[in-house]
């Protein structure tokens, strides 16, 4: 759990910290994004390496090799004089994040008996929801006192302990044998997949959704992605295991596992970005908006492991679902004036939801497999749900850009003859007038005032509407949710 924990603190750190990358290296927020959308693209693809590194190395190998990985990540990301080298430490970080976080959930289950598991995941699911919900408020806090580049180094103390933990107390490989043949055609196959549809929907709005690279991208990405899934049909030991899916409660449990990710991640990554842009709180008070909802969620973990054990796991996760969207409704029609306070407490509503669904929703998926399938029924499961919010953060960036130029346009369309616009760019003159500024630049700095006041109240509505998206995509959830309950019945 403490290697778990740092590599996933380090999945929110670099959040807080996109305003000033931009301004450190000069790019946008479709390239800055790629600090979220790298690392968690690889920790996806990374999903479903688990189990070999597992049946290669044993737990102990692969912990103690994958955290050097981790290392060397860090090394990049810190070290890095260009931003393309920054980002490539961000997907090292993502790829032993995703190898690990498979590993824990499967040997979390197999040390807990079937009663208890409940309780397990919640402990597991509160590692992974206080990680994120803390990154953010310690990023901005090194980011205000000491510098950007220093929130890579904040993991690196727990990851130090964890490894010697690991080596101590972790199984190693039960019988020295030949390392088991890995699917790297399949592999390569996946990670070109994520790669070009990702980096097609990432720069769609830069290049032009019908230029030829973009569409290059996208096919590109179908064909290696068809390409992928015939070959995962075929094979006798695949990184994918579809025969999972058959399972009609897993099935279920894997459809709200990515709506999970793509709520989850999309608002880990929106909140400091959007309350630095609107409210224009620091990076630190930004990421101090996450923290009352995590000493909550930590509070009530033992209610919510011990509520998975003894509610039906659907109810459990349509609770979830309804909790976190009503959070995201209500954050959606905030403004500038919205306080911190209001702020905080639309996050816990949102984060109670997420910790609900957790406990409920692994060990519901887990517990429809066989002891054989765990590993890669862990994997598969941790896949969904990180595809999820690798999608999120993508389609929501893209998004927000693009009704946010449709509030800009709009509200400009309707300047002309706005007599409120025309007593403000009088008003502006006026006080331009006082502070001696030249007639001939009077009406220019009017203009661009309002210009100004447009883009701001264009990106505050842009932000809104993403919030609102999230929401929706989670009440449409309750529908598989609800599917989950009846594959329980008909497999009870």
């Amino acid at each position: 759990m403490a290697g778990a924990i740092a590599m996933v603190l380090s999945s929110t750190l670099a959040n807080v910290a996109v305003p000033t990358v931009m301004g450190a290296f000069g790019v946008g927020q479709d390239q800055a994004q790629w600090l979220a959308t790298g690392f968690v693209a690889m920790m996806v693809a990374s999903q479903l390496l688990s189990a070999w590194f597992v049946r290669a190395f044993g737990v102990r190998g692969a912990f103690v090799v994958i955290n050097g990985v981790f290392f060397i990540g860090t090394a990049s990301a810190f070290f890095g004089t260009s931003f393309e080298m920054v980002v490539l430490g961000r997907v090292l970080q993502g790829f032993s994040t995703g190898v690990v976080m498979p590993m824990v959930m499967a040997l979390t289950i197999t040390q807990f008996p079937p009663n208890r598991r409940g309780m397990a995941m919640s402990i597991f699911g509160t590692g992974i929801q206080i990680a994120p919900m803390l990154g953010p408020m310690i990023g901005g806090l090194v980011i205000d006192t000491i510098g950007w580049r220093e929130i890579f180094l904040v993991p690196i103390p727990i990851c130090v302990i964890a490894v010697l933990l690991g080596m101590a107390y972790l199984p190693g490989r039960e019988q020295q044998t030949v390392p088991p043949k890995f699917d790297w055609i399949s592999y390569v196959l996946l990670v070109a997949t994520l790669a070009s549809l990702l980096f097609a929907g990432a720069n769609g709005q830069r290049f032009g959704w019908t230029s030829g690279t973009i569409l290059t991208l996208a096919l590109t990405g179908l064909t290696t992605g068809g390409a992928f899934v015939w070959m995962q049909l075929r094979s006798a030991a695949p990184l994918l295991d579809f025969s999972l899916f058959k399972i009609p409660q897993f099935a279920s449990a894997v459809i709200v596992a990515f709506v999970f990710g793509f709520g989850n991640f999309s608002a880990n990554y929106l909140v400091p970005v959007t309350v630095q842009h609107v409210q224009g709180f620091t990076p630190f008070l930004s990421g101090l908006l996450l923290v009352p909802a995590g000493i909550l969620v930590i509070s009530a973990t033992p209610l919510f492991g011990r509520m998975a054990d003894i509610f039906p796991a659907h109810r459990m996760v349509i609770l979830g679902l309804c909790l976190f969207a009503l959070g995201n409704y209500f954050i959606s029609q905030s403004n500038v004036n919205t306080s911190f306070l209001s702020l905080a407490l639309l996050i816990i509503v949102a984060r109670f939801g997420m910790a609900v669904i957790i406990p409920s929703l692994d060990s519901s998926a887990l517990r429809a497999l066989s002891a054989e399938q765990l590993h890669r029924g862990s994997g598969a499961l941790n896949f969904i749900r990180q595809l999820g919010g690798s999608c999120g953060v993508t389609v929501l960036v893209v998004f927000i850009e693009r009704r946010t130029q449709f509030h800009a346009d709009a509200m400009a369309a309707t300047q002309t003859a706005n007599s409120t616009s025309l007593e403000l760019l009088s008003s502006v003159r006026a006080l331009l007038a006082e502070a001696g500024v030249s007639d001939n630049l009077l009406a220019p700095g009017a203009l661009y005032y309002l210009g100004k006041m447009i883009v701001a109240q264009a990106s505050a509505r842009g932000f809104n509407d993403g919030f609102l998206i999230i929401a929706l995509v989670f009440a449409l959830a309750v529908i598989p949710a609800w599917n989950l309950g009846k594959a329980r019945r008909r497999n009870g």
